[in-house]
This record gives structure tokens, sequence and C-alpha cells, in this order.
């Protein structure tokens, strides 16, 4: 019999040990799961060995495994917990790592301990892949946890107003239900690897200290083999030639948007439709030296990073953030200059948040008016992070290359000086010359096609959240899938602004794309949306998830993405003849069901 038909009512074994059992093979191969069966009958013939039974006793016990459980949307909690499980199984520590959207929330009763780490979407939300769980430790059917140790490491942005919200929530949901925290939440911003490092070792040791202690699980290392992944990672990226940045705006177009396409040469790099593009880029040098001249910096001054010297001006090119500003760094530059205008800000959370969102380093430098030593300048800025960007093709018809659509963040400050975004000004201006750039992929489970090719799907993606669907209709046509295809598409204007157009005219000539509507906002008296063309065509998108059709948004996450989700609870409302909170819950199950699924920035 094989192991995936094994069921509780078949076996000797109980549905949790099955689970465990099927979990600790999946990745052995034919050799080994020999070794191993010979391994187990061994056991099985020694004297001073006792069969475990599924009895009631043995079921109700806590089961002395870590359980680790990601809540991640992008990928960053994911990789986190896959780092903690690694290092868990080095420890010789018995650990299983598992998504949160295939954890049931009433197996925390037979857990003794327990990690989640989390990361938060839009205005406090749990990742889609932790509503269920989530809203499960918040109702009635959660179960006393009084025997359950945990810790929970949060992932966020400080910039935004819900910092780090779903480990908070965790935190306390799971310390209402009498569960003990081993150690104390950590709360991480943007530049999270160091600070989540040290927290891992500390957690791990403290579960170690509890096994030992209780004698639950013997700790022995256990030696790890290969996993089957690319040698490039965030951590160490591939430098991958820029063959193409061409404009694919209009003249006449405000916005100046971008197609790129790398090649991936001989890396191994796959990816999948969905999956994001990870991007270290290089700050501009002209402005690293602006900024060196407004503190009264040379740039040859030597700092500290990593263990090594290296001067404050390559350390701002290529090791710091210093476009985007954040509220923490104005606090910080308060206390340090004791500048009167900063201080103002600092009273204020939201008037705080708005100034850092809009604007730059420099301009808060210049703001505070201040001479600072090298170091003193290092401390108040963050560690550069790599940038993502949703993925415009399928590897499938581009093979070894991967396709990039790029808005080219630029605007023009209060004084006359131009600005513009640190990794879209790198990638459209500056990328080409140096020729090659560190890249990466970061795996997204939660914005991905559906399995069945027959099972029709609807994109709403205005400007730049076009790219992963452009992914979406090569992947599909490659398959030859048969499931229909609709697209909304939204940008200023018809002329100027409609991204890929020429591809979008094929795709409907061969029947590829079944229909798409598209909404420009400036080419008429009223300006007209995409939750506009929805909503215009509400029987029919009813007809279509009445038919189990897939949504997928991508791009703007402050106002279309929330317009969006408006719009389908008014067709749910309207067309399904439910209340609007019959019609959130329906919404709510397609999130749950992964039929919702969103991309949005």
């Amino acid at each position: 019999m094989l192991l995936k038909e094994l069921s509780g009512l078949t076996s000797p074994l109980n549905d949790q040990q099955i689970g465990q059992l099927q979990q600790a093979v999946a990745e052995l191969s034919p050799q080994q799961l020999a070794w191993i069966s010979g391994y187990f009958w061994g056991l099985s013939q020694s004297p001073t060995t006792t069969a475990a039974s599924p009895s009631a006793d043995a079921q109700a016990s806590p089961n002395h495994t870590l359980t680790i459980i990601y809540a991640s949307q992008t990928g960053n909690a994911k990789g986190v917990a896959e780092a903690l499980h690694h290092d868990a199984q080095a420890a010789g520590i018995p650990a299983k790592l598992v998504a949160a959207d295939n954890y049931k929330g009433k197996q925390l009763s037979k857990e003794s301990h327990v990690v989640i780490v989390a990361s938060t979407n839009g205005e406090g939300e749990p990742p889609d892949n932790a509503i269920a769980l989530h809203e499960f430790l918040q109702s009635k059917k959660a179960p006393k946890l009084d025997h359950l140790h945990y810790a929970v490491l949060s992932l966020g942005d400080s910039s935004y107003e819900y910092f780090c919200q779903t480990g908070k929530d965790f935190d306390t949901f799971l310390q209402k239900l009498g569960a003990k925290p081993m150690v104390a939440r950590l709360d991480c911003d943007v530049d999270y690897e160091a600070t989540a490092s040290a927290w891992r070792e500390q957690t791990l040791a403290e579960v170690k200290q509890h096994f030992q202690a209780s004698g639950d699980a013997q700790v022995v290392p256990i030696r790890q083999t290969a996993a089957a992944t690319s040698a490039y990672t965030k951590q160490s990226p591939y430098e991958a030639e820029l063959l193409t940045c061409q404009r694919i705006t209009g003249r006449g177009s405000d916005k100046a948007v971008y197609h790129l396409e790398f090649d991936l040469g001989d890396s191994g790099i796959q990816y999948q439709p969905g999956d994001a593009f990870g991007v270290w880029y290089q700050n501009d040098p002209e402005l690293a030296d602006a900024i060196l001249a407004r503190v009264g910096l040379n740039g040859d001054e030597s700092i500290e990073i990593d263990g090594r010297a290296i001067s404050i001006r390559e350390a701002l090119i290529e090791h710091y953030e210093i476009t985007v500003s954040n509220p923490q760094q104005i606090v910080a530059l308060a206390a340090l200059t004791e500048n009167d205008a900063l201080t103002a800000l600092t009273e204020d959370k939201a008037t705080l948040r708005d100034y850092a969102n809009q604007t730059q380093v420099i301009d808060v430098l210049s703001l505070a008016d201040v001479q600072l030593h090298a170091e003193q300048l290092q401390s108040v800025l963050r560690r550069l992070t790599p940038r993502l960007y949703s993925i415009a093709s399928s590897q499938a018809e581009v093979e070894d290359e991967v396709h990039l659509t790029v808005g080219l963040v630029a605007y023009e400050q209060a004084q006359g000086a131009l600005r513009q975004g640190g990794a879209s000004g790198f990638l459209t201006q500056r990328a080409d010359a140096i020729g090659s750039v560190k890249v990466f992929v970061e795996h997204n489970d939660n914005f991905k096609l559906p399995d069945n090719d027959e099972t029709p799907i609807i994109m709403i993606g205005p400007g730049t959240g076009i790219a992963p669907f452009r992914a979406f209709l090569q992947e599909r046509e490659q398959r030859e899938a048969s499931g229909d295809n609709w697209l909304f598409f939204g940008d200023r204007t018809f002329t100027d602004d409609f991204l890929y157009q020429v591809e979008w005219q094929q795709y409907l000539k061969s029947g590829l794309l079944t229909r798409m509507d598209v909404a420009f906002s400036r080419d008429q008296a009223e300006k007209v949306y995409v939750q506009h063309r929805l909503l215009e065509r509400a029987s029919e998108v009813w007809q279509w998830l009445s038919n189990g059709a897939y949504v997928y948004v991508c791009g703007d996450a402050n106002r279309m993405a929330k317009d969006v989700h408006d719009a389908l609870i008014h067709i749910a409302q309207h067309q399904g003849q439910l209340s609007r909170e019959d019609a959130e819950t329906f919404i709510n199950e397609l999130r749950k069901d992964k039929r919702y699924q969103r991309d949005v920035y």
C-alpha cells in the first residue's frame, strides 16, 4: 500500500502520525527509503522498544515537536521560517514546517512548542494564507492552550500605521488562550536579517532547554541533506545581464514605464507565473554625493559594515537606503539634531508618517540642516533591501529570460529638484551602463494560476499591475489551457498608456483572451477606473464566479485594490441577492479557497 493511501482506519497509526511520516519521507530517494524500512524493521524486533499505540491518552497528550508556522504573503516570512526550521534540524531539535493555510487550528491543542513567523498585509490584515487561522484563534472554537509554549516573530514596515499587526494579533490571541511565550515577540522592520537571525538563535536555545529539561524529546544532531533549490538566493544573488530596457509608454504620457528583459544564462534559476523578481540595486552616485555634501562629509570617511571598513560614499551607494525616508529615521534625526521642525513632526504620528512617505532622505536632512559625522549619518539610515517586481513572463515561453514591467518613480521636489525612486531609477536609467544586475527569484505561493487548466480566470491589473497577467497568458498558451481568460486593464490614456496593447490584441484574435475591458481615466470628462468596469459587467462577473472562476488583482494597494474589493462585494451583494455581511463573507471565503488572490503594493 502506498503511504499516501494510508488512513487512520486502515493502519495502526493515527492521522497525526501518518502526516508526520508522510512529511518525513517526502524527499527521500528509493535507496534511502529502503534503508529506513530495514531500520524500522530492526527497531520493531528489539525487546527494549515499546510501540506507541494510538490510545485516547496518547492522542490527548501534546506533540513534543517544535512546530513552525509561517504566515507569508510575498515569501519573506516563509524564508525566515525555513531558516529557523533548518537551524532546528541542525541542532537536533525535532521540528516541522507548515504554511498557515495547511495548518488546522485545533491541532494547537496537541502541540507543546510552536513558533509563528508572520508578515502583515495591507492595513494590518493577515496574509491570505493565514486568514483562516487568524479567524479561528479569535473564535469560540479555539481551544484552551495552557500547555502550549510559543514564540512569535513579526515582519513589517514601520512606514505603515499597522506595523507588524498580524504578529501582534497572534501573540495576543495565544496569550488569551493561556499559552506561554518562550521569548518576547520580535517585531522586525524591512531590514530584518540580523535581528531575525539573533532571535532564531535565542528561540532555539530556549526550545532546546525546554526539551532537555522535560525529557520530552531527545536532542541529537541531525545530518543535513542538500535541498533541491536554486543556488541563487536573496543572500547570494545571481548577476544577470540586462538585455533590453525599452520604454513602452508614449511620448505624450506623463508616466515612464519600461519593459526589461534579463538573461538568466546557465544559472538554473526557475520561476513560475506569479513569482517575483528580487533586484539588489545601486543608489545614484550623484544623490550620494549630494547627501554627503549636505551633512559636511567628503565621502572618504571610513565606517564599518559587517565587520569590514569601507568609505561612507561606497556605503551610501551600495549598502544603505538613501531615497525613501521613514518615521524612525526622522525621530532619530530629531533626537540627534534637536531640530525644532523635525521635533514638531514627531509629535503627531499620522503627520510624521505622511511626511516620511512623501519625502526623500536628502530633503529630511535639508530640513535638519546639520553637520554629521560619518557614524552619525550611518546610524540614522536603514540598510538597503532589494525591491521585488512581479515577473511579466512565463519561463515556458521565454526560457532563460525574465521580463519585468517597471514604472519609473520620478517627481519634482517643492524647490524644483528632481527626485527618482532608488530601484526604478537604477533599472531604467543606470543599469544598462553597468551591464549586470544582482537578482533572485522570490516564489509567491499566494498568487498562482489554478492547477486545473479548464478553470476560468478574471485578471484585474491597471498600470504596471498588468505584469503578472502577461505571464499568466503566456503560460496558459504554452499549456494549451482551455479555461476562459478575462482581463481588466486601466491607465490614463489609450494613446500613450496602453501597455502591451499589440499583445492583448493578438491574444483576443487567437481566442486565448476571451474578453478584455479597459478603463482609460483621462480619455473622457468623468474618471473611469477598473472598478467601474467591473460594476458595469456585474452580471457577467457574477456568472463567471458562479462557474468557479478565480479572481486576481495586482497593483496599487492604497486605492485600486480597496476599490476593486468593494466592487466585488457589491457584485456579490446585488447579483447574489446577499446581505452586505453575507457578501463580505462570500468574498472572504473566496480568499480562503485561493479563488481570490492579490499581489498589491
